[in-house]
């Protein structure tokens, strides 16, 4: 099992609270510079499309956002896990749904929280909000409410509507029953089936279960009443009424017996090992209860070693986690301009999903992961951040939307539409969250070097906190203390390993290490104690030398190249030896590296193409198969210039050693990044837009990446220093906590 990452109250209000309230913001999608781009965008150039509207109500689909718009609506009266909190306290769990749209399937969101219980006044407002979207998610409503809520809506709207509590649990658990099933070689239609929860995910995943081919007498509902049976009164309605068994059993107990398939979402505890036990061979337990699960998955197989067990909980294999649903569902559902997200359309979804757990799982899915993911019984559902969804689960669902002719716009080549959602698959957050995984696994002791900054210590308190390793911070402990008091964690530096030159047994021997270092560079015994004892950076380097640690982060609280000057002290890291410094850019879901950003002041040809080569390993340990760039103000020759001409013979080099990845140049930053412009060239050699830029000099790199962090609002990681034999990363002065937890990672996975 994983490490489970922890949160407190602060950061969670922390996160939250910067650098704005909230987790949306509006931008524009279209230019809105000049008096002509307003007059287009409003008065009097927006009149054309209102007439134009007024005269079709479908071309809304092509003029506004209405296509690609869902709303995400509650009452806040059934809120997670924590009960009727009301409607204002659920904006932040609707914020985050709607945020979950945009990450996972590129679907724009909004979130609405309507201050009523009245179902009819919810139904209401909900409906006169209907032509601003092209669907409507319902969240956190309780039962039997949401039934209400949702059947009305369903009959007199003419877009999808969808109670993702309800029927996204049910589409998840379908798919990893099917895949179950099929591995414990069981029908469906013979299985006996118990539930355990009758509120809304409950019935819905009976429903669809159902629906895909399950008896009706082969299947048992329970609640906190016991069964529910035929003629039983207390407690039911006609949600219940409709699943009521013809049985003898009256309590969870007996239902169980020699029960294959066990549906759980109600709450901790509710199965024993005894209930487990007493089912039939190779029983299917879900245990779907969040945050904990009806029995865990330990305690099933220690009575059951042929038992398949799935829960709600990412830290346990086989997680029914809705993000592998309700995104795609909509993605597909908006984009043949559905009526409504029927039956089928569920159905199809879940089979894909099944599918796609049963093909081979790409190497960059199991590096995230950090482990090998095989079709079995611990791997029956996809993992949530596996890049095939965006572009296999929204087309199986657009055509079962189809086939029930429930499109206003069928889908005509399904083929280019595919490519259109691999396009929107935003691969940085990806990447990023594939490195946690992999730092998880790796479980690396981490320094951070510079214990007497804040957002160092707060850093390596993420880095415990996220499950990653163990962090070891280098300071005083009066000093961190005093960091975390006022932070509002003081009693958090009981998590942190807390060093200095006081607290270590072999200093002396650091000290003669560098020393057989140094003596023939000027430096004699006292110059390398001093050095050992008091310079902070050398003295992590020692550590790191010595095997205290798996790698560091150090920078920032001083300059990159004072930093990399002392750390050179102990490690070989100049460019002779072959060091590299590359920074990552994200930016509007494009990933890309440039380098050399800190150690080569003026490359030569060989430099370069040593720079292409490290760079090509960072890309690769990131899950990118590398296209390189050799940029320059010149394409391929033109304008001629003796500034130019290494980074045209820089591909020379590279010709000559064979390399196994893509590259040309010399060319402009537009050709290397932009598809439209690199087409102008078509002998160039690169088959798509380039992601790792090298550039001529340290200074034009620099320049580059500040310029992308400051006009353009990039995320830059790095620089990453690579080419020497350990994990040392450097971070800026400017570095926020997240930008050192991330070198932390980034150090723990090893890139670079």
């Amino acid at each position: 099992m994983s490490q489970k990452t922890r949160t407190t109250d602060e950061e969670a209000l922390a996160y939250h609270l910067n650098p704005v309230p909230g987790k949306l913001e509006v931008r524009a999608s279209t230019v809105m510079t000049t008096q002509r781009d307003l007059s287009l965008a409003y008065s009097p150039g927006v009149a054309v499309p209102v007439k134009a509207i007024a005269e079709d109500p479908s071309l809304a689909y092509d003029y506004t956002t209405k296509g690609n718009m869902v709303a995400v609506i509650s009452n806040g009266s059934a809120i997670l896990g924590l009960g009727n909190l009301g409607a204002l306290a659920s904006k932040p769990v609707m914020e985050g749904k709607a945020v979950l749209f945009k990450r996972f399937a590129d679907v724009n969101s909004i979130d609405l929280e309507l201050d009523t219980e009245d179902p009819e006044a919810f139904i209401n407002a909900v409906k006169l909000m209907g032509p601003s979207f092209g669907g409507i998610n319902l969240e956190d409503i309780k039962a039997p409410e949401c039934f209400i809520i949702e059947d009305r809506l369903k009959e007199e709207m003419d877009i999808p509507v969808f109670h993702d509590d309800q029927h996204g649990t049910a589409v998840i658990c379908a798919a990893g029953l099917i895949n179950a099933l099929h591995l414990s070689g069981k029908k469906l239609a013979d299985c006996k089936i118990v539930l355990n929860g009758a509120g809304a995910a409950g019935i819905a995943c009976i429903e669809l279960i159902k629906a895909m081919g399950a008896r009706h007498d082969n299947c048992i509902a329970c609640d906190t009443k016991g069964v529910i049976y035929k003629g039983r009164q207390e407690g039911m309605n006609q949600w219940k009424s409709a699943h009521a068994a013809d049985t003898e059993d009256r309590t969870l107990e007996e239902a169980m017996k020699g029960a294959d398939v066990f549906l759980g979402v109600s709450v901790k505890g509710a199965v024993t090992a005894e209930m487990v036990a007493s089912m039939a061979d190779n029983p299917v337990i879900f245990a779907m209860a969040n945050p904990d699960p009806e029995i865990t998955p330990e305690d099933a197989h220690a009575v059951r070693k042929d038992a398949i067990v799935a829960t709600g909980r990412s830290d346990y294999p086989n997680q029914v986690n809705n993000v592998l649903g309700f995104p795609y569902l909509f993605r597909g559902a908006l984009d043949i301009q559905a009526r409504k997200i029927n039956d089928e359309m569920k159905i199809a979804c879940a089979r894909a999903l099944a599918e796609l757990a049963r093909e081979d799982v790409p190497d960059e899915v199991g590096m995230a992961y950090g482990r090998k993911l095989q079709f079995g019984p611990d791997y029956i559902i996809p993992t949530p951040f596996d890049p095939r969804l965006i572009h296999t689960i929204p087309p199986a669902v657009a055509k079962a939307g189809m086939d029930t002719g429930v499109a206003r716009r069928p889908i005509i080549d399904m083929e280019a539409y595919e490519l259109t959602l691999k396009s929107r698959l935003d691969p940085t957050a990806s990447i990023l969250e594939g490195l946690f995984n992999r730092a998880k696994e790796s479980q690396a002791r981490m320094i951070f070097a510079e214990g007497d900054d804040e957002r160092v210590v707060r850093a390596a308190l993420a880095y415990a906190r996220s499950g990653l390793g163990e962090p070891i911070v280098i300071g005083r402990p009066d000093e961190v203390q005093q960091i975390l008091d006022q932070a509002g964690q003081g009693d958090a530096i009981s998590e942190l390993r807390i060093v200095n030159a006081g607290t270590v047994d072999n200093l002396q021997e650091m000290t003669e290490f560098l020393y057989r270092r140094l003596q023939r560079r000027g430096y004699d015994q006292r110059d390398c104690y001093r050095l050992a004892s008091r310079d902070r950076h050398v003295f992590s380097a020692l550590l790191l030398a010595h095997d205290y640690a798996d790698g560091m982060v150090t920078g920032a609280t001083r300059k990159g190249a004072q930093v990399l000057a002392q750390i050179g002290l102990v490690f070989d890291a100049t460019a002779a030896d072959g060091a590299v410094g590359i920074s990552a850019i994200l930016h509007e879901g494009r990933l890309v590296l440039i380098a050399d950003t800190l150690v080569h002041e003026w490359p030569d040809r060989e430099d370069l193409a040593n720079i292409a080569e490290r760079a090509a390993e960072v890309a690769r340990s990131l899950g990118l198969e590398p296209r390189v760039a050799f940029c320059s103000f010149s394409n391929f020759g033109y304008p001629v210039s003796e500034r130019a001409e290494k980074m045209h013979h820089a591909v020379e080099a590279l010709d000559a050693r064979h390399v196994d990845f893509e590259y040309d140049g010399e060319m402009t930053v537009d050709v290397a990044l932009n598809a439209d412009v690199m087409n102008q060239y078509p002998f160039c050699r690169l088959s798509g837009p380039a992601n790792i830029l090298v550039v001529p000099a340290r200074h034009s790199a620099s320049i580059s990446v500040k310029m992308m962090q400051e006009l353009a609002g990039a995320t830059v990681i790095g620089p990453i220093l690579t080419g020497i034999d350990r994990q040392v990363k450097l971070t800026t002065t400017t570095a926020t906590v997240n930008d050192i937890l991330h070198m932390a990672v980034m150090a723990a996975c090893r890139v670079g």
